[in-house]
Parts: C-alpha cells; structure tokens; sequence
C-alpha cells in the first residue's frame, strides 16, 4: 500500500536507487516502474560490465583458445574439423574466432533483442491469458532490472580470469560456478544444458521476475509464479533438446 500511495503522489526513485533497491527492496524498484518506465541506467551498466568481460578474455584468454575449447566440448564440432588439412582447421577457427570476438562485442545489442523478445512473450501472456493490463514498455524495463544480478556473473568471470584463470579451461558459455552444470563438464550436453538453468544468480532474478510481474500486472505471486515458471520450464526443456540435437 505505501509504495502505491508513493507512485500515486508521483515521488519517486532515482535511477540509481532503483538499481541499489532491486537487489535491498526490489519491491519498490518495481513500483516505481509503474511511475517511469526508464531502463538506462540497467542497459549502461551491462555494456560496461559485458565489454571488461570481452576485454578480459581478449587479453587473457584469447578468442581462438575460446573456439578450441568449445570445440573440445563438442562431439560434432570436434569430428566435422577432423578431415581438414591442418591449415584448412586453422583457418576455419580463425574464422570463428573473429566471429566469436564480434558478438561478444556486440553482446549489448543481443540483450536488448533477446530483452524484447522475453518482454513480449511475459507482456502477451499477462495480458491475453490473465487480462491483465501491463504494457510492452512497463515489462521491457522490468526485465532489465531483473537482470542486473546476472551482471554479477560478468564480474566474477573478469575475477577468475585475473586470478589464476586457466585459458584451457575456460568455457565461454559457463565462465564460473554458479550453477550445477559448470561442476559436471563430462556430462551430456543436454544434461549439462538443462542443469545450467540451476544457477544461484539466474534463479534469483527468476524470484525477482515473480515479484516484479506481480507488481505491474497486478495479479497475485501464485500467478506471476505460474506464468514465469512456465517459461522458465519452457525454455529449458527447448534448450536441453537442441543441445542433444546440435551439440
């Protein structure tokens, strides 16, 4: 009832109390997104944090150590580069490399894609399953609050990168040992695939997701729950198979 009466009055949080509340009081970041539906502040933040990631890597790891270990982590990569000559195999990971370099500088761009993607898909089910009443902007910002703890990962991967990293180790997909996945390397990849959705940090904003959908669709937690899980649920069951299929 307070943070209600708080958006009713029109005060509200500046932008870097709602980051400092997401992870103290995200009950109250989430309001305010009723208020003002600004997400800057979360963007600016993850182009800072994505890019000293990039730069670590680059500078201590290397993209082409990076394309030698995810094709050591993948039975079809490793057989389809088997019948190059070793020049034609070292192009073809030159070639991924700079490829992989790219995006990873462009990973900015990529969350804003895969942002709005996640936006419409929470926006549409709100609305058209629960009639609720939210908009695409006000789901847009809460997912990039909601994210911000995942920006954590980014900080923890440029620390083990610094601190006695190993370059032959090192997998870009699961940089650090958050979740269950990043403890079993030798298992499948659609085992390793759906146990890396059992992430500390990623679970946590999947809780922050249940509140904040609660919040701006106004409907009770249980339901929030039920629509977020879902997807949730969706999602990993979809990337576990393709991980089967294409790994």
């Amino acid at each position: 009832m307070g943070d209600e009466a708080v958006v009713a009055n029109g005060a509200g949080l500046s932008q870097v109390e709602r980051v400092v509340d997401t992870f103290v009081a995200p009950s109250k970041t989430f309001t305010d997104i009723l208020r003002n539906r600004s997400w800057w502040l979360p963007f600016l933040l993850t182009v800072i944090v994505s890019l000293c990631v990039t730069l670590s890597i680059d500078h201590q790891t290397g993209f082409e150590r990076v394309v030698e270990n995810q094709i050591q982590a993948s039975p079809k990569q490793t057989d389809s580069l088997a019948s190059l000559t070793p020049e034609q195999r070292a192009a073809r990971v030159h070639g991924m490399a700079v490829g992989y370099r790219y995006t990873s500088y462009c990973f900015p761009l990529l969350v804003l894609l895969f942002s709005a993607i996640a936006a419409l898909g929470l926006w549409a089910t709100f609305n058209f399953v629960l009639g609720a009443a939210t908009t695409f902007g006000e789901m847009f910002c809460l997912w990039m609050y909601c994210s911000l703890p995942k920006l954590l990962i980014g900080l923890l991967t440029i620390l083990t990168l610094f601190i006695g990293g190993n370059a032959e180790a090192f997998d870009l997909k699961n940089p650090v040992g958050t979740n269950l996945a990043y403890y079993l390397p030798d298992a499948s990849p659609w085992l390793k695939s759906a146990l890396s959705f059992f992430d500390v940090i990623g679970l946590w904003s999947l809780v922050l997701l249940v509140i904040g959908t609660a919040i701006i669709a106004k409907v009770s937690r249980g339901k929030a729950a039920a629509v977020v899980v879902g997807w949730w649920v969706i999602i990993l069951v979809v990337s576990a198979a393709m991980a089967g299929v294409f790994s």
